[in-house]
């Protein structure tokens, strides 16, 4: 059962009660999301890569991720690939109610991302394509070094640890390029010492509000393993 939740920030979340677990941030869900997957994740791949930045992510959930990646491909006039995985659909009657288009001016937009079909990629606008996965990650054949950005979005490893597993990390890091970049919430320990056994350079940052830390992760552009 999902409930429409208000954050600190006025934007919407949802509340699963099965798991007892937000989509998002309680402090803020556009200003989380924000500051993870834009600032922390997307303008820094931007300085490494040539565009399109072709991004992977895992948990399309509510769009809101996506939907910030476009607005920020609409200011900056950037051409972006994104590729979002999600097992889970929402229903058109609960992502219609959530208010995060009109907060930021892209219902237009927000109605396509949700609406387009599953397993086609599909032109939002000119410079943001998008592909959606109707799958469960641990079946899914990731593609090796496809993607220069990951939105690593599951939710907490105390809800879904199946989703935290080496295993799966590995996974995560045989799809990313050399010099692309892994962004989470997430700052658990394991999570830093598992992400670097794989080889990646590690770096806890300050996180959102609410919140006092989160990771990125950079594979070197020499990477071996």
């Amino acid at each position: 059962m999902l409930k429409i939740i208000s954050t600190s920030d006025g934007s919407h979340s949802l509340f699963n009660e099965e798991l007892n677990e937000t989509y998002h941030s309680i402090h803020g869900a556009i200003q989380e999301s924000a500051h993870v997957f834009i600032k922390s994740g997307l303008v820094y791949a931007e300085e490494n890569f040539t565009t399109p930045v072709s991004i992977f992510e895992l948990g399309f959930g509510t769009g809101l991720n996506g939907l910030l990646t476009l607005r920020h491909s609409l200011q900056h006039q950037k051409k972006i690939q994104y590729t979002s995985i999600e097992e889970s659909p929402l229903r058109e009657e609960i992502w219609s109610q959530l208010n995060y288009a009109p907060l930021i001016n892209l219902t237009h937009e927000f109605e396509a991302m949700h609406r387009a079909t599953w397993g086609t990629s599909q032109h939002i606008t000119p410079d943001f394509s998008l592909l959606k996965l109707h799958a469960a990650f641990q079946q899914f054949d990731m593609p090796y070094q496809r993607y220069e950005l990951i939105y690593y979005d599951a939710f907490a490893p105390s809800k879904q640890p199946e989703l935290w597993s080496y295993s799966i990390l590995e996974k995560i890091s045989h799809g990313l390029k050399p010099g692309g970049v892994i962004v989470t919430y997430c700052a658990k320990g394991q999570l830093k010492r598992d992400l670097a056994s794989l080889g990646l350079i590690v770096e806890t940052l300050p996180g959102p509000p609410g919140k006092k830390e989160m990771v990125r992760a950079v594979k070197p552009k020499r990477y071996d393993l």
